[in-house]
């Protein structure tokens, strides 16, 4: 009795302890690259042609030591990474930051063009795809998240459009860095109601 609740706490530390990693090694993939990015560019005296490189090059690191940890592809990292050395190069080789500024742009219609086309056009649920192993939802809760993630992914895009066409570039800079990952984290807390509401 004694051992099998020993084995029970083991298991049930390992989850806990594995679940905070993950958690952890996603917020240094994602942050990570965003941080060096802001700190060279101010060291630079706000020069985005210095800071892109180190950027693109820690993006693509970022991707690599979660694809070794977890071993799978980081679908959606990867898309970002592409996105980002896509544009980055652009920004660099015609010597115009309006490609990267508009990169949260182009990433963010992506992936809520994604959502709902795969809804609409083809009866997928491209949300559940990706988070099914994190918890398990009725069809309709799936459905439901999916798209207030779609819209929000929309909001965000159009959110940036308006923030690099108004404001100055360390504006911009900063709302990259400092803005979208709060709001993200803002709108996944109130997404929680309904989690719980239609969780299996």
């Amino acid at each position: 009795m004694i051992k099998s609740i020993s084995n029970l706490l083991n298991f049930y530390n390992m989850l806990v302890f594995s679940t905070v990693n993950k958690s952890f090694l996603k917020f240094i993939s994602d942050f990570g690259p965003l941080l060096i990015f802001f700190t060279i560019y101010y060291k630079s005296g706000k020069n985005l042609t210095v800071a892109i490189p180190p950027l693109i090059i820690a993006t693509l690191l970022a991707i690599a030591i979660v694809y070794f940890v977890e071993k799978k592809i980081p679908y959606v990292p990867l898309i970002g990474g592409i996105v980002i050395t896509l544009f980055g190069g652009l920004t660099l080789y015609f010597n115009n930051p309006i490609f990267i500024y508009m990169k949260p742009t182009i990433v963010n219609v992506i992936f809520g063009s994604t959502l709902i086309i795969g809804k609409f056009l083809f009866q997928k649920n491209f949300l559940k795809f990706f988070l099914q192993q994190a918890f398990q939802l009725n069809e309709i809760g799936w459905d439901k998240l999916n798209f207030r993630w779609a819209y929000f992914f929309i909001f965000l895009a159009i959110l940036n459009e308006i923030v690099w066409r108004t404001q100055p570039e360390s504006t911009w800079v900063n709302f990259k860095v400092w803005g979208i990952l709060p709001i993200t984290f803002i709108f996944t807390i109130f997404q929680l109601p309904l989690i719980r509401k239609y969780k299996i």
